[in-house]
């Protein structure tokens, strides 16, 4: 017969099989941070149960964007809170499989209730009801990963950010002003992956695999090498080979934050599929980082596949000479070097400033639509001038030599941009903190996850970087 003491502590949250009518504002785990005194004993007495709390407990679970409960459903539905804070148990254990990670929570059945999972009574048992029958199938499990909305676990990433913020605050710790943005390769989880499996056409991206329907076919890295040998059929100059590491997969990219010496964290990530550029994360990115910053930060540092006008525009500030984006230069468009005037107007190879003939409007060579000027020769307009090019420009029959760039300052900025100064070097050395939180993402299983599915993989991605905003709270609290 059950022990009266049990059957009181478990009446103190919902009946199993009757939800509450506001499950956000009832989250088990949500009441059991708030009220740790109060905690059955069979809970306290659980060391891991008590350190996963003190792990996830911070989070606003009350404030979950929860799924409708109330419907009229069979038996009682699993709220996708417990399903992340199951997944984030099963990430920072580390568990490999959802297998794992269902013996694990049966293994300590106090994760089980402090959860919130719809508990199917046993009173013939010590604890009251039955373990294995309260969790989902593994199937299920799976399943629920792959129909969760995004928007639920960015909202734990979200308030892990507001929670740092908050706590940088009260140990008087300056702002955040300088940011940093990479991306990181996921390889899907399908044959076409496998070097040992014989596929006829591995990299076709026309033949899209059967294992994973929204993973795509992308570039991991690509540049230029000088081969040992020439091919005897269809022959290629040895320099100038194109070489790049191919995969099916994802991409996913994160803004990051250094904290001097105590660590970095994520401000902001995207997953989507592998055929994306680098670039096309840069905008989606900066406004997560602006929502959940309050303000637009003043510095940012990214790898050369970042080299466009418009991210050095995005960080321009006309009167602070700090405020700037830390880029290597990439040499994309195939000029190396153009020199300005002090009015901003390009200068020719005779050292003659271009005046500007006319702007358009540009909506194809860029991701975004901006105003595009040609910059034409001196001599020729708004006057033609009898001089001739001092050069001798082979252009100079033709009309003369042209520019065509935009008129935004960050394209100025590109090529003007000192990276010998002492300024941009202390900048871009705080690039390494992206690098390291991909290191830790790696450890955590993000480049092989074992799903085949864009949405799944896009949660479980939000979730580890929340996972690591959790345990760097963790080590700023300690560090007090």
């Amino acid at each position: 017969m059950t022990d009266p003491s049990i059957v009181a502590q478990l009446s103190l949250w919902p009946e199993p099989c009757l939800p509450p009518k506001k499950p956000g504002k009832t989250s088990p785990l949500h009441r059991a941070w708030l009220c740790s005194g109060r905690l059955p004993d069979w809970v306290k007495l659980s060391p891991t149960a008590m350190r996963l709390l003190q792990l996830l407990g911070p989070l606003h679970w009350g404030n979950f964007p929860e799924r409708d409960l109330e419907r009229h459903w069979c038996k009682p539905p699993i709220p996708y809170a417990a399903l992340a804070a199951a997944e984030l148990i099963k990430l920072n254990e580390p568990l490999p499989s959802v297998g794992h990670l269902r013996r694990y929570l049966y293994e300590h059945p106090s994760l089980i209730w402090l959860l919130g999972f719809p508990l199917v009574p046993a009173w013939h048992t010590a604890l009251g009801f039955n373990a294995l029958a309260s969790l989902p199938s593994q199937r299920h499990f799976t399943a629920m990963l792959r129909h969760m909305p995004q928007a639920t676990s960015q909202f734990l990433l979200n308030d892990s950010v507001a929670l740092i913020l908050a706590e940088l605050a009260a140990h008087a710790l300056p702002p955040i002003e300088c940011v940093s943005l990479d991306t990181k390769h996921i390889v899907a989880w399908v044959k076409e992956n496998n070097p040992k499996a014989y596929v006829t056409d591995r990299f076709n991206k026309a033949h899209q695999p059967v294992g994973d329907p929204d993973c795509r076919l992308g570039c991991k890295r690509r540049h230029t090498r000088a081969a040992s040998t020439t091919p005897t059929q269809n022959p290629q100059a040895a320099t100038g080979l194109k070489v790049g590491e191919y995969y099916w997969g994802y991409g996913s990219g994160v803004v990051v934050a250094k904290v001097a010496d105590l660590g970095e964290f994520v401000l902001a990530e995207l997953t989507q599929p592998f055929d994306h550029g680098d670039l096309s994360y840069f905008f989606p990115l900066m406004s997560q980082t602006e929502q959940r910053l309050g303000y637009h930060p003043r510095c940012g540092t990214f790898d050369a596949a970042f080299d466009a006008w418009y991210v050095y525009a995005y960080f321009y500030r006309e009167n602070d000479p700090l405020a700037m984006a830390a880029v290597p230069f990439s040499g994309r468009g195939g000029v190396l070097h153009r020199p300005f005037s002090p009015d901003g107007l390009p200068v020719c190879q005779a050292n003659l400033p271009m005046p500007l003939q006319y702007i358009f409007t540009d909506r194809t060579s860029c991701l975004i639509e901006h105003e595009r000027g040609k910059y034409v020769c001196p001599l020729r307009y708004p006057r033609p001038s009898r001089r001739q090019c001092p050069i001798h420009h082979e252009q100079w029959a033709a009309g003369g030599c042209t520019v065509m760039m935009p008129t935004s300052i960050g394209a100025r900025l590109r090529y003007t941009l000192n990276r010998d100064s002492e300024a941009y070097k202390t900048l871009y050395r705080q690039r390494t903190a992206v690098e390291r939180i991909n290191a830790q993402a790696v450890a955590l299983g993000i480049e092989h996850p074992h799903l085949r599915n864009g949405a799944a993989i896009a949660n479980q991605n939000t979730l580890i970087y929340a996972l690591i905003n959790l345990r760097f709270l963790q080590r700023l609290r300690h560090s007090g």
